[in-house]
């Protein structure tokens, strides 16, 4: 069964079985939310994201118009996105100026990252607090900073690769695909 808080605004009808939408959150007609999906108190989600299944957008997350996430994503508090890489107040731009931006499954982003519109953020990677994505993020890379740089390697669990690119965590071994696309699962 799908909750509404009684204080969210949830003006869609695309909103999968399971999810719950808490109190303060804003989510505009035409948005597509997947199944059990997790939207927190003041996030608010425009008419042209779509979010997966088992999507937790926490606290404040702001996801504006060209924002896809798959399934399993985790958006810590305040996460920003953007969608317009020259804003102007005096410039309104129809939808086909704006440009996209995908959260490929299992990726976690931290508190606070901002991520620049235009960029596709690899499977299972792992954005630390603050971080600002200005490019590219590959599969299973760890990326902190402003621009965001990668530090090492994360599995699929989030625990940190080691230089054998095995997880001290859960075992899994990885194999680098290129540094740009990054890591599979052996």
């Amino acid at each position: 069964m799908t909750f509404v808080h009684p204080n969210a605004l949830c003006e869609t009808q695309d909103v999968g079985e399971g999810t719950r939408v808490w109190a303060f959150a804003h989510v505009l007609p035409g948005a597509k939310i997947g199944r059990d999906c997790n939207i927190c108190g003041g996030a608010f989600v425009e008419s042209q994201v779509v979010l997966g299944d088992n999507v937790t957008v926490k606290n404040n997350v702001l996801l504006y118009n060209g924002v896809t996430c798959e399934d399993n994503v985790f958006l810590g508090p305040n996460v920003v996105f953007t969608n317009d890489m020259r804003p102007r107040a005096h410039q309104k731009l129809s939808g086909g100026a704006l440009l996209s931006t995908m959260v490929c499954e299992g990726a976690t982003l931290g508190a606070g990252v901002v991520v620049v519109c235009g960029t596709t953020i690899g499977r299972n990677a792992f954005v630390g607090a603050g971080a600002v994505v200005t490019r590219d993020v590959p599969a299973h890379a760890f990326i902190v900073g402003n621009p965001g740089v990668r530090k090492g390697w994360v599995c699929r669990c989030a625990a940190q690769l080691d230089e054998n690119l095995t997880c001290p965590s859960c075992g899994a071994q990885h194999r680098l695909l290129s540094p740009t696309e990054g890591l599979t699962a052996r």
